[in-house]
């Protein structure tokens, strides 16, 4: 702990030489003066805290409390008082004071009150290496152990809490964490490698992308509650958790799930399943005009709404509903300003393309590469988006006019850093976490492959037709183009394919305050 520099301005500065004396023996060099003028004189030199007497003779407290501000903004106040008058208070900590404290104060107040606002970041930062330190081990088992869908969610909840606790620590374990969930996500693509097939075909399986409206909408519906069903396009778990706090003043969070989005995990097959309420296959079956093929240049959500129609009317439910795809913030504001049209409607379904936007967006600008450079960029950026845009203003709105909110996503997105070469003819999709073709050449160990589609919920554009999934954080590469595929695409955010970031997605129902 390096020796820090202390002021301290009491005009009974004598009264509290065994004060400073204890301080001297806890390593602080404290400097002291009598009156406010001294101690902004003494703010020539650079101080690492100032420990302020509001009541002094001459200038006050307040008043170099004031200037103390200008001189050095940053260095940290403690102002301490023998009032407990309510306006002083309000005025020390609206001139944003680091502690205040009342006299008669002991000197373990003091030293708690410097430990806070000098070594609080070094001290949370050995607290939390020396926690995941002890967890580290016990992780490692839950990987080795996990089975069930429910194990997974526990321990995808685990690593995405230590991801952001170790991040906000400014540690060194953040690579530690890295190599874990490395490890957590090849267990993970082994265990959907083992039954993704019987998910699809059996009962047994977790809640999938096409249940999520019979699960968590129509039984509020029944129930006589307005509901606002909110999806954020790429929103992972993490951004999720760094967000959740902005909405706390508006809503109460009923109940914080994740459910499993099946795959791939693209808008044309989990978001489609999501608003259809079934998979991929029935869509196209059921309703040919509605599903749009990998090769046609047709957007792949441009038929939500009706889909949605679908799906109200299969469950004979007679609900007005509105449609809203938000992808720009001139069509966020129109909505704000719109919002009261919205009562007119008993589900009011809106899509955020933001977080999508801002993946792909990554992956084709320089600048946005450098702005969010790793995912705790990548999660700050989110973050400042729903604080700052039309988005927050929306979901206060919601809680204004009574809403029930439903927040989920259709899947999340993956940074990748491994490429893996796969074969396929010009027909062949150009996505880098999952492709479909007829001749696809691949190693069968590196990607997850289903030769039989239609058994798992998926059309087939082919009779040969095979999908390959990438796994973990792989991308695939033609051959021919390998450099550029690897130069360009490697250290993106991706989605298609399988891992915990991108399946294991978040399902919120919040409640207005």
């Amino acid at each position: 702990m390096n020796k820090k520099l202390i002021l301290w301005a009491d005009d009974e500065i004598d009264l509290l030489k065994p004060h400073i004396l204890f301080l001297h023996s806890k390593g602080y060099d404290v400097a002291t003066v009598t009156n406010g003028r001294d101690a902004l004189d003494a703010l020539q030199q650079n101080f690492d805290l100032v420990i302020l007497d509001e009541n002094m003779p001459g200038i006050s407290g307040l008043e170099a409390l004031q200037q103390i501000k200008i001189l050095q903004p940053n260095v940290p106040v403690i102002m301490i008082t023998k009032s407990e008058e309510e306006n002083i208070m309000n005025q020390a900590i609206g001139s944003k004071i680091a502690d205040y404290l009342i006299k008669p104060v002991n000197p373990m107040q003091i030293l708690l009150s410097i430990k806070k606002n000098l070594h609080s970041d070094a001290l949370v930062t050995e607290k939390v290496e020396g926690d995941y330190r002890q967890e580290f081990m016990t992780i490692s088992d839950r990987i080795g152990r996990a089975s069930t869908i429910d194990d997974w969610y526990d321990l995808y909840r685990t690593l995405v809490r230590w991801e952001l606790t170790l991040s906000s620590a400014d540690t060194g374990m953040t690579e530690m964490l890295k190599m874990q969930k490395t490890e957590a996500n090849a267990a993970f693509c082994k265990m959907v490698r083992r039954n993704y097939e019987s998910w699809v075909t059996t009962d047994r399986h977790p809640l999938r992308s096409d249940e999520v409206f019979k699960t968590h909408v129509l039984p509020l519906l029944d129930a006589g509650q307005r509901v606002c069903f909110v999806l954020i396009d790429n929103f992972r778990l993490d951004q999720w958790r760094i967000v959740s706090p902005l909405l706390s003043d508006h809503f109460n969070i009923d109940s914080d799930e994740l459910y499993t989005a099946i795959l791939p995990t693209t808008t044309q097959y989990a978001r489609n399943a999501i608003f259809s309420g079934l998979m991929p296959i029935d869509i196209e079956r059921m309703f040919p005009d509605l599903w749009v093929d990998e090769d046609e240049a047709e957007g792949k959500n441009v038929n939500e709404a009706p889909l949605i129609q679908t799906l109200l009317d299969r469950y004979r439910r007679r609900v007005r509903f509105s449609y809203h795809k938000v992808s720009d913030a001139a069509t966020g504001e129109r909505l704000v300003q719109k919002f009261a049209d919205l009562d007119n409607f008993d589900l009011n379904v809106l899509v955020f393309n933001f977080v999508d936007m801002l993946s792909h967006a990554r992956t084709e600008s320089k600048m946005i590469r450098e702005l969010a450079n790793s995912d705790e960029a990548y999660r700050s950026l989110t973050e400042s988006w729903f604080r700052n845009s039309y988005v927050i203003e929306a979901f206060k709105l919601m809680a204004e006019r009574g809403y029930k909110v439903v927040l989920t996503t259709d899947h999340g997105t993956i940074r990748v850093d491994n490429a893996v070469k796969v074969v396929g003819d010009k027909n062949t999709n150009t996505n880098l976490r999952y492709k479909v073709g007829k001749n696809l050449s691949y190693n069968t160990k590196q990607v997850y492959d289903i030769k039989q589609p239609q058994r798992y919920g998926l059309p087939a554009p082919n009779v040969s037709s095979t999908y390959i999934f990438a796994l973990n954080r792989d991308f695939m590469a033609y051959p021919n183009n390998y450099n550029y595929y690897v130069q360009h695409f490697a250290d993106t955010f991706q989605h298609g394919g399988i891992s915990m970031e991108e399946m294991l997605v978040p399902l919120v129902t919040m409640s207005p305050k």
